[in-house]
């Protein structure tokens, strides 16, 4: 592994949170090394962040604005400025729901003036971008992998979409004209000196004061945090060992509700969390979970040192000593503080709030009041005369996503599950806090980017596939609960007895016969257990295709973006038509197991030949064979037909996978005059 040495780094944003820590460490550790900082001084920065460095010889602060080109090409020429570290970036997810512009002209702009002083001064021999994990969107609640650096980027507001702008500007120059870019991603870090906005500073100042937390929403959202100083440690690393063109995911497994993390603060305070922690209204749109994959910054050596509990005792030492650091931070700890962020440190509060009264139902404004709520269950807003209520795990998940929708269009009250399937007792808190008249499951282990990823993680997908599935059968069964369970059809295999073409499909009763890839056995295997379970109705879903074809899970959207692909027919599922059949045979509490497929079967060139016909006139594709595709993936892949005849029986109007496809997918998107 080849190791970079820097010589004069500019490190943007340095009087920050992140970023002070980074910069006092590199001024530490290595006196050779000469480090500018530039920072515009606004109002979540502050010059004492970087007293441990004043007075060393090899610093240097710069008050400016990283959008100013001329001072930006100034510095990187009479420094001599050879590596940019790019922290600076407004970064509070609350503000950009109310301030949105100046985050595109800080994080965006910002960052392109960078670029271009780097690729014309052409001196750069690294360029380190700074983004967040909020730029990869929710992780499923029920995944076990978190998003690796290759996952696609689905930014839900407005902060994390000006991140994830930046990003691609970032990777642009890298390809357009050769810049030696490196990007990170990284988890939420706290510690000494962050500003009080953000939601572990801003409950120990309020516990310091004797006021209540307030949490947005029921607090379950899932939060990963890393002690800065390891966090600086992650940025050393990447420094001096990090790989030109990567983008490296900095980390922890380890995962804290909200309301757990307030609840820690309150036992250090010494107070009851019951009447310290005050829920109020939620954001406009709250990530339930974001989850990394880390693996890959492991290998260049780092780790995670610091233990939680560790870390949350330094950072209130930190601000019991230094109350007053940040100044008069009132309007910080609002619950929903909406800044006007300007440099000098200037802040303007636009709700005009005044007092955040602990012992009071609601907080004062001049313009307004923001009542405090109780977290509003995530269900549909339905008469209470529906006989049904359904419980429905994979809120996250494309299936489970489109359920949730299904039922708020029918008028069927829902909720989703807490819980993780292999955890029993948040599963029983589940069924005991909602009290459904079904469940259905469309949580399960698929891999990340695809199935090949459980090849070399066994463990976690035999967890939650076969041990979790099994679990909330088995709960549900104990309270006589019918369990929807969305399965797959990926367990067969064309045979002698189910040739290709012949129109001989399996059957719901035959036995699977393809064990090309772990997923698969692990399908198969729960499959057959839950037999054994009476209260089970098991649909095999294959090869899912809907309406939105922007959707990366969607099995169109996925070949229409190979460079090549097979041409095997094969049964599908379009969930269009079929996921309202899912509902309709929850209430009518059939059992067993269905082949959950439209009748018939397509190939990938008789879609893509649609594609081409109702969307793209100009589109084209190549083939080729089985053999040439195993060459590029780990698991082999199942191609078969399903016998739907049985649900075809119990639902006449269901449609070949043709027409369907036709009527449900193309006609909907059509874009041309064919």
């Amino acid at each position: 592994m080849s190791t970079y040495t820097p010589k004069n780094i500019l490190i943007t944003g340095a009087a920050g949170f992140i970023a002070c820590h980074v910069a006092n460490r590199l001024v530490r550790s290595y006196p050779d090394y000469k480090i500018v900082v530039l920072d515009k001084l606004d109002y979540c920065s502050n010059l004492k962040n970087l007293i441990p460095s004043r007075s060393s010889p090899n610093f240097k602060f710069v008050k400016g604005d990283i959008a100013s080109a001329d001072l930006v090409n100034y510095l990187l020429i009479t420094e001599s400025i050879d590596t940019i570290m790019h922290f600076a970036a407004q970064t509070h997810v609350d503000n950009s729901f109310g301030n949105s512009f100046e985050f595109t002209k800080n994080n965006i702009y910002g960052t392109h003036v960078l670029l271009e002083a780097c690729k014309v001064t052409g001196q750069i021999r690294r360029f380190i971008h700074v983004s967040t994990d909020e730029v990869y969107g929710e992780t499923d609640e029920d995944a076990v992998v978190g998003n690796h650096e290759a996952s696609q980027l689905l930014p839900t507001n407005p902060y994390s979409a000006t991140k994830a702008g930046a990003e691609m500007l970032v990777m642009a120059y890298g390809r357009s004209y050769g810049l030696p870019v490196i990007t990170t991603r990284g988890n939420n870090v706290y510690g000494p000196n962050q500003f009080p906005e953000k939601l572990i500073p801003k409950f120990i100042l309020l516990a310091m004061r004797g006021k209540t937390l307030p949490i947005h929403g029921d607090g379950c959202n899932v939060r990963s945090y890393l002690y800065c100083e390891d966090v600086a440690e992650a940025f050393e690393v990447i420094l001096h060992k990090g790989e030109v063109g990567h983008v490296y995911n900095i980390g922890t497994t380890k995962e804290r509700r909200v309301i757990d993390v307030a609840k820690d603060i309150c036992k250090l305070f010494n107070m009851d969390p019951d009447k310290s922690i005050e829920f109020v209204e939620n954001r406009p749109f709250n990530d339930q979970r974001y989850f990394l994959d880390d693996q890959k910054l492991k290998e260049l050596g780092w780790s995670e040192r610091t233990l939680w509990e560790e870390g949350l005792k330094k950072t209130i030492e930190w601000y019991t000593k230094n109350p007053d650091w940040w100044g008069d931070v009132s309007g910080a700890l609002l619950p929903h503080p909406r800044m006007l962020m300007m440099p000098g440190g200037i802040e303007r509060h636009l709700d005009g709030a005044e007092k955040y009264d602990s012992g009071s139902s609601e907080f004062s404004a001049k313009s307004n009041e923001t009542k405090t709520v109780a977290p509003a269950p995530k269900s549909s807003n339905v008469p209470q005369k529906s006989p049904f209520k359904f419980l429905i795990y994979g809120r996250t998940g494309w299936i489970g996503g489109l359920l949730g929708k299904l039922c708020e269009k029918q008028g069927i009250p829902y909720e989703y599950g807490k819980g993780r399937l292999e955890d029993r007792s948040k599963l029983l808190a589940d069924i005991n806090a909602v009290k459904p008249t079904h469940v259905f499951n469309a949580a399960g282990v698929t891999g990340r980017p695809n199935v090949d990823w459980c090849e070399s993680h066994k463990p976690e997908t035999i967890r939650t596939n076969v041990a979790g599935t099994l679990n909330l059968a088995d709960i549900c069964r104990e309270h006589g609960l019918l369990m929807m369970n969305f399965a797959t059809g990926c367990i067969f295999e064309y045979d002698a007895k189910h040739p290709e073409g012949s129109g001989i499909g399996f059957k719901e009763e035959d036995t699977p016969n393809f064990a090309g890839s772990f997923y698969s056995k692990t399908k198969a295997m729960v499959e057959e257990l839950l037999k054994e379970y009476d209260n089970v109705c098991t649909l095999r879903v294959r090869m899912p295709i809907s309406s939105d074809l922007n959707n990366p899970r969607n099995f169109i959207t996925k070949i229409s973006r190979y460079n090549k692909v097979v041409n095997i027919p094969n049964s599908m599922t379009i969930l269009d038509e079929l996921l309202p059949i899912s509902i309709e045979m929850a209430k009518r509490n059939l059992k067993g197991i269905w082949n959950f497929t439209n009748p018939g079967v397509v190939s990938h060139n008789e879609i893509l030949e649609m594609y081409k016909k109702y969307i793209n006139p100009e589109f084209t594709w190549a083939n080729f064979t089985l053999e040439e595709q195993a060459k590029v993936i780990v698991a082999a892949r199942s191609n078969n037909e399903m016998d739907a005849s049985k649900l075809k029986k119990e639902f006449p109007e269901l449609l070949p996978i043709k027409e369907s496809l036709i009527k449900y997918v193309f006609e909907p998107n059509k874009k041309t005059s064919a």
